[in-house]
């Protein structure tokens, strides 16, 4: 996968000219989600099947979505698993994964469906893949985050979507995650485009906050598809952020990088912090005095996904 750092202008509220410019690279992708909306798959009777994806591309807190969904199901006593297809620049997101869920990766994500179904599984919830028609999902979860939710609108190269937000349309409920007071604007345009939508709305919290000193001050770096939450969660709780260094997206790291990164933290006499799936690759090469931040997606009104999920997983076909 091209590791590359999304372009400033993704991110205005509206195409300027450089997005227009790139309007006719568009067509393909254009032309691929109208191929895709033509095919279809049946329904697979042995398993119920959840896919947890996005229409942006990068950044919208998949992974820490689809443990919280594993939890639940778990609690309410399913036989669950969590499916993601391998791409070895993801094996951040699939050590995290495999640490706390039951985690079944490989080639595709068909091999995944039954190899949930041979492990005599009631449930396998899958980590993105919403593009993929090769499975019809049984219900389909479309992930925003309002810091950059669907950017200038425009489809890739234009813009950061995969897919039109008209896209929505198709799917079951959407995971909006932040907190500010824009939350409403978004799902007034979430609802226009499909009136009978589920909306969940979510956000972060740190789990290991205890262990860190908020008197001292911190070098922050990342490669994340949204780094400006990770930046925001710390200012949220108090961080002292003096410095802060930006990778792109599942970045992997040299020990020469980590070094440079150690020599500036002690040059401003700052500590370390970085993400949970940063560390994942930092700790391959020296996480000697790193330390990172351990998140929890937590729901607003987790009732009411409860009895959501309840009443999908229990449907029968």
């Amino acid at each position: 996968m091209i590791k590359f750092k999304k372009p400033k202008f993704w991110g205005l509220k509206k195409p300027n000219i450089i997005s227009y410019f790139l309007l006719p690279l568009t067509l393909p992708v254009l032309i691929n989600n109208i191929i895709l909306n033509f095919k279809s798959s049946k329904k697979n009777k042995k398993i119920k099947s959840i896919c947890i994806g996005n229409i942006y591309i990068g950044g919208t807190g998949k992974t820490p979505t689809v443990i919280k969904l594993f939890e639940i199901l778990n609690d309410l006593n399913f036989k669950v698993s969590t499916g993601k297809k391998f791409y070895f620049s993801q094996i951040d997101e699939i050590s995290i994964l495999q640490k706390k869920t039951k985690l079944i990766e490989e080639k595709n994500r068909s091999m995944i469906l039954k190899e949930a179904i041979n492990k005599d599984q009631n449930i396998i919830i899958f980590d993105d893949g919403l593009q993929d028609k090769r499975i019809s999902y049984d219900l389909q979860f479309v992930c925003f985050d309002i810091n950059n939710f669907i950017g200038n609108g425009q489809l890739l190269p234009s813009g950061p979507l995969r897919e039109k937000i008209s896209s929505l349309k198709k799917y079951d409920a959407v995971f909006l995650k932040g907190e500010d007071d824009k939350l409403t604007n978004h799902v007034d345009l979430i609802r226009t485009q499909n009136a009978n939508i589920q909306i969940f709305e979510t956000y972060f919290e740190i789990n290991n906050l205890n262990e860190f000193n908020l008197k001292e001050d911190y070098l922050i770096f990342s490669g994340i598809g949204n780094p400006q939450s990770f930046k925001n969660i710390l200012k949220k709780n108090n961080f002292n952020v003096v410095k802060e260094v930006i990778f792109p997206d599942h970045y992997n790291y040299t020990k020469s990088e980590i070094e440079k990164l150690k020599i500036q933290a002690r040059n401003i006499n700052a500590k370390i912090i970085t993400t949970e799936k940063d560390f994942v690759k930092v700790s391959q090469l020296d996480s000697s005095n790193i330390d990172f931040v351990e998140v929890k997606l937590k729901v607003k009104n987790e009732k009411n996904l409860i009895n959501f999920l309840k009443t999908k997983m229990y449907e029968k076909y």
